[in-house]
């Protein structure tokens, strides 16, 4: 009986796991059926928001941004914070949230950011790296 209800809460849990795509440890990631793996390719979700491997993705309504640390997209287009990977890192991610990359951005556009120097998707400026 016990083997019944741990194969149920299982069940339960990897349905309460929507399939979407991550940034995990600087990597996209793609969560498909309860298990996670690299993000190849660019994907298309289904509100037509475009999600790049490099963590770039493109609204549907055209607007840029880039995927951050412990930030998922939903298959549907759906934006927000992955609460599977907040439960299973706090304690790792707390201690390096400090330690964490650098993130550069546009002084023109702000919510445009990026782990690496680089170009401002909306208007080509240098990105600059922010100050905390």
């Amino acid at each position: 009986m016990s083997f019944s209800v741990n194969n149920s809460f299982a069940q339960t849990k990897t349905a309460m796991m929507k399939d979407h795509c991550m940034m995990k440890d600087g990597k996209m990631m793609v969560m498909k059926d309860g298990k996670t793996m690299p993000m190849k390719k660019d994907m298309t979700m289904k509100n037509g928001t475009m999600v790049m491997t490099n963590g770039e993705c493109t609204m549907k309504d055209g607007k840029k941004m880039m995927i951050k640390e412990g930030d998922c997209m939903e298959m549907s287009g759906k934006m927000g914070k992955c609460s599977m990977m907040n439960n299973n890192m706090k304690s790792s991610t707390m201690k390096k949230s400090k330690n964490m990359a650098t993130v550069y951005t546009c002084t023109m556009h702000p919510e445009v950011t990026s782990n690496k120097p680089g170009k401002c998707s909306k208007c080509g400026m240098d990105l600059v790296k922010k100050v905390k």
